[in-house]
């Protein structure tokens, strides 16, 4: 696996250094600080042990080498896992063959299974621990007389089982971080993906009121300058109500867009909630003002018990109706429009109707806007289904279910 072989993996940080993971690899990939406490506590642990086997070959020179051996190759046991647990096994199995008294002499062999198994090494860490309990079996019990110490008996069953729970307590010891180690790894991978997806969704939402707020806005816009255009020179004062209501429209998208954005910086700092409070269904006679100003006659009808929408239905139901007039206005050779809102116990249902038919073959509810009503809707659970109607023009139906709602007057 990446963290013990010393290849790049998702716990690296941009440059190549490494970032602490419980279970994981170190900064380095050479763990010299660990290897050098390991090296000193197994030659001073047995120097104190050895006092208390006097029958044991005395320590010398080539007991430190051995003593010595196991923590030099824990310093590559990041990078070479398999081959390290299997040399300190070897060199702990020498070792004992070679008479020297029992001790923490195994630390060794402890930390390099823990690695090898943490690594994914599971069958090299088995077959080392295999390799030391089999030949400490032989040794105790078969080769003893032909190896020192002399005059040495054979090892009693009981402390051959104590070697055994040894052993099968490091593998469950090994076990246990790697399983540790792969559940804090995948928990880590799923919440970087709930994070993208979070920003992703973030990004999606800005996307949608933007295009909602200009397309819209610049809709209103155009029709209006060139009513202007056209009535510059024949009609001035007309000319002035068109450049007034484009002057307003700009103000009103200049503003929304400020509100999106500071959306947007606030949530990605401090989580503060934006100044201004988001459009909702209460600004539906502005909305339908700036339409006729368009040249759109709308008439909005109500039914069943008008209800407070929770911020969200609310938002999405005037973004709703607001996308579905700008496609009238820009799509449309209707002058008229007519908006339904039918209020039921946990649901709106929205219906905006044009008489069409398209102009210059265009399709009302095309492109972005479409897409952008049913990713809103479909946010709360809802649907929306645009197309032409039976009798002629175009329709935009959706239904978006809330909770929470309260009757207004």
């Amino acid at each position: 696996m990446h963290g013990f072989t010393g290849e790049p993996g998702p716990w690296r940080r941009p440059g190549g250094r490494r970032r602490e993971m419980p279970f994981g690899p170190p900064r380095s990939a050479v763990a010299w600080p660990s290897s050098l406490a390991i090296a000193v506590v197994q030659l001073m642990g047995t120097g104190f042990a050895a006092h208390d086997q006097p029958a044991r070959v005395g320590l010398g020179p080539g007991a430190g080498a051995l003593l010595l051996a196991g923590p030099a190759l824990l310093l590559l046991r990041h990078r070479h896992p398999g081959t390290v647990v299997v040399g300190t096994s070897a060199v702990t199995v020498v070792y004992i063959a070679a008479g020297y008294p029992y001790g923490p002499v195994f630390l060794s062999v402890v930390v390099a299974c823990v690695a090898a198994v943490a690594a994914g090494r599971r069958i090299a860490a088995w077959s080392a621990l295999g390799l030391l309990w089999g030949s400490h079996l032989l040794i105790g019990h078969w080769l003893y007389r032909r190896l020192p110490p002399g005059g040495d008996g054979p090892v009693g069953w009981g402390q051959e089982l104590g070697i055994t729970a040894w052993a099968l307590a490091i593998v469950a010891a090994s076990e246990l971080v790697r399983l540790r180690r792969e559940r804090w790894v995948r928990e880590r991978a799923e919440r970087e993906a709930a994070a993208r997806r979070r920003a992703d969704e973030e990004r999606l939402r800005i996307a949608r009121e933007l295009h909602d707020v200009l397309a819209h806005s610049i809709s209103v816009i155009n029709v209006q300058a060139g009513v202007g255009l056209a009535l510059l020179d024949q009609d001035p004062e007309q000319a002035r109500t068109a450049l007034t209501t484009i002057k307003a429209a700009s103000k009103e998208a200049l503003g929304e867009v400020r509100q999106v954005l500071d959306t947007l910086r606030t949530s990605g700092a401090s989580g503060a909630a934006p100044r201004s409070p988001a459009p909702g269904l209460d600004r539906l006679a502005e909305l339908t003002g700036q339409a006729a100003d368009a040249g759109l006659a709308v008439r909005v009808e109500v039914e069943g018990v008008r209800t407070a929408l929770p911020p969200g239905a609310d938002l999405a139901a005037f973004r709703i109706v607001q996308e579905a007039l700008t496609n009238i206005v820009r799509h449309s050779s209707s002058r008229n429009a007519h908006v339904l809102l039918c209020y039921a116990p946990g649901e709106l249902e929205l219906r905006v109707d044009d008489d069409g038919p398209a102009a210059g073959g265009e399709v009302a509810g095309g492109g972005n806007g479409l897409v952008g009503m049913r990713e809103r809707a479909a946010a709360l659970g809802g649907t929306v289904a645009a197309g032409p109607r039976p009798d002629g023009g175009f329709r935009v139906r959706a239904r978006i279910p809330f909770r929470g709602g309260r009757e207004t007057p």
